[in-house]
């Protein structure tokens, strides 16, 4: 049997089965079509241990893979296989005997909250071609933030989600097909409200939140990634969309936010996933240490 129909069959039955996400999707199509074509094994049959073994030796030796990048492709292809099993393709899944690397612990890189600042000021102040522009870039990178969403999170946002009268944002399906609610502050408000007006202004008209300059849609992760560009070349401020999320979550526990609720306002499946930015924060952890009965007199 041809590896790439059962790739299909597999990406097939996982959207409209199992419910996976678009994005998960992706990650199987690429990361299997690499296996098949790094290996030549066009056929399930060709498929044994000592391939499967020899592919991750390549990929860490040869492609210097980051042990993130490894254990994504093992839980890529060890779910594949078990479907294959399941389906009578193979007979027993040849990453059985597999054991994943530990995880490097690295701390979530961040912008300091003086850079955070510079950030929102060259995005608003920055010389564009239109004043929509301006309200726009400025309100984008005040989600960023100001709530912490995902960078698939903010360019789905519909303008039904934002409701300024009761400072809340909705998330549709985010990771894990989640929706999740955040509170805003009067400042993000403010700012998303500069945004309406101007987008009013401009006629647009689309059911999407955050909008192209040029046509009445959606705007795009392309659009994103240059005004993204713009604002790093500009500011000389080295972030990612990314790296603007792990702020949000680093500033949010500097100003006493508990980690219960930044987990929720995060969408965290396991709150273990946030307790990393307690490590990330000085300022925080100095503020805990001040709790020691010993340094009352």
């Amino acid at each position: 049997m041809q590896l790439a129909i059962l790739l299909e069959d597999f990406c097939h039955e996982s959207t409209y089965i199992r419910g996976v996400s678009k994005n998960t999707i992706r990650r199987y199509r690429q990361n299997i079509s690499y296996f098949i074509t790094a290996t030549d094994s066009q056929t399930i049959q060709k498929v044994n241990e000592q391939v499967v073994k020899k592919f991750f030796l390549h990929g860490r030796i040869e492609k210097q893979w980051k042990t993130s990048s490894y254990r994504t492709y093992y839980m890529t292809l060890v779910v594949f296989f078990r479907w294959c099993i399941k389906q009578g393709h193979l007979e027993q899944n040849p990453m059985e005997d597999f054991q994943l690397p530990i995880l490097e612990k690295s701390l979530p890189k961040k912008l300091k909250k003086q850079e955070a600042l510079l950030l929102l000021e060259y995005a608003y102040n920055y010389p564009y071609t239109q004043s929509y522009l301006k309200y726009r870039n400025h309100a984008i990178f005040s989600t960023f933030l100001f709530a912490g969403l995902r960078k698939s999170e903010l360019l789905h946002l519909k303008l039904s989600d934002v409701d300024l009268e009761n400072l809340t944002l909705f998330v549709r399906q985010g990771k894990g097909n989640k929706d999740r609610i955040i509170p805003i502050s009067y400042t993000l408000a403010q700012s998303l409200n500069r945004y309406l007006l101007a987008r009013k202004k401009s006629r647009k008209t689309c059911p999407e939140f955050f909008t192209s300059s040029n046509r009445n849609g959606g705007f795009t992760a392309s659009g994103l990634k240059i005004i993204t560009k713009q604002i790093k070349t500009a500011s000389k401020l080295d972030f990612t969309i990314h790296k603007l999320r792990h702020t949000f979550a680093t500033l949010m526990l500097e100003g006493g936010c508990d980690i219960f609720s930044l987990s929720k306002m995060m969408g965290h499946s396991d709150i273990k996933t946030t307790t990393i930015y307690l490590s990330a924060t000085a300022e925080h952890l100095r503020s805990q240490v001040t709790k020691h009965p010993l340094n009352r007199k």
